[in-house]
């Protein structure tokens, strides 16, 4: 190869070098900055969970079924005297 071609080449090259590693460093940027994003958003998901299973165990709780089967469904105890086993 002729050397007065070298020069240029080599210029060229480090040059297309030095746009890739531009390019490599701003997505690079720009992923982990949606990453952070995404991680954030994660994070206040677990909160909302963690909120709604406390929301949904005090729903479930054994007292409150309760109140309203007694008071809505106008459900009671059974009485053990009144209880009639069946046999086949």
């Amino acid at each position: 190869m002729n050397a007065r071609w070298l020069l240029p080449l080599l210029t060229l090259l480090v040059l297309i070098s030095a746009l890739g590693v531009v390019f490599a460093k701003h997505q690079n940027r720009t992923l982990y900055a949606e990453l952070a994003a995404l991680q954030k958003q994660s994070d206040a998901m677990e909160v909302e969970w963690g909120r709604l299973q406390l929301e949904q165990s005090t729903w479930a709780t054994h007292g409150r079924i309760e109140k309203i089967a007694r008071q809505r469904l106008g459900m009671r105890n059974v009485d053990y005297d009144k209880v009639m086993i069946v046999k086949p």
